[in-house]
């Protein structure tokens, strides 16, 4: 019997003027996954995940959320179940990190919030390490500051699935290595876009990999991100080299400095 909780099958999503964005892409995600979406750019990673997160509606296929049809979920049901970051994110500078978080209560209160609605932001709050800031507007927050209340916030939704769309961006490689470690050790069932190749052998325990709209491979990390899948979809080569320190191998990505930026045919 699968364990699935979220499963996506024959997805299709077209837009207005006839494009097709995503063409017949199916997959699944157990609990405990940390499913990473790769691909190259406009190959459909972010419109894969909106439909899995119910944010965007599919031109055809369904979305199965423990076992129950996404399209037929009330907006305040799904909020339940999942909670979304995207990357485009733009929350008020001027609300404080404590009443930002707590904006994550909404789909679960039908009165003023309580001491178990404070509870839970407050837990929130230690959880992405955010308990001195509590106070500070947004606007004055770092790159790193910023991302980790927005997961506080998707944390204080108490959801069982965290969709997250390129977290990492605009963070240096320190902070985003602190902030994908933070997410791993939350013990949700994570779906992530992933722009930088070498945060996701770190990070994902499956990888799903978009070209064009289409999945060209999902499985296990350590089976599905292999020479020949990064070749083919995005023209570098993949390395797997002793760590000079530690009893570990290194993936590395030899990217080379070209013109050219579209994979190899």
């Amino acid at each position: 019997m699968s364990r699935s909780i979220l499963s996506g099958q024959g997805l299709v999503y077209e837009t207005r003027s006839g494009d097709r964005l995503l063409d017949h892409v199916s997959l699944d995600a157990e609990p405990g996954d940390r499913l990473a979406i790769i691909g190259p750019n406009g190959a459909g990673k972010t419109t894969l995940l909106r439909l899995l997160a119910g944010t965007l509606q599919p031109t055809a296929g369904t979305v199965h959320l423990f076992g129950a049809s996404l399209a037929a979920m009330r907006p305040v049901e799904r909020a339940r179940l999942v909670a979304m970051v995207g990357q485009t994110d733009q929350p008020d500078r001027r609300i404080c990190v404590r009443d930002y978080v707590a904006l994550g209560r909404i789909p679960h209160m039908a009165r003023r919030p309580g001491a178990a609605d404070a509870a839970i932001i407050l837990n929130a709050l230690e959880r992405t390490e955010l308990q001195s800031l509590t106070g500070r507007e947004m606007g004055s927050l770092s790159g790193g500051e910023r991302q980790r209340a927005q997961i506080a916030r998707a944390l204080a939704q108490e959801p069982r699935i965290l969709f997250l769309d390129e977290p990492t961006n605009h963070l240096d490689p320190r902070a985003r290595g602190a902030l994908l470690a933070l997410v791993a050790d939350l013990g949700l069932t994570i779906v992530a876009v992933l722009h930088d190749l070498h945060l996701v052998p770190g990070f994902a325990t499956r990888i799903a990999v978009l070209r064009q709209g289409a999945l060209v491979a999902c499985g296990p990390a350590e089976e599905t991100l292999d020479r020949h899948v990064v070749r083919d979809v995005f023209g570098i080569d993949l390395l797997r080299v002793p760590h000079p320190h530690e009893d570990r191998q290194l993936t590395v990505f030899d990217i080379p400095f070209t013109r050219s930026t579209g994979a190899s045919p």
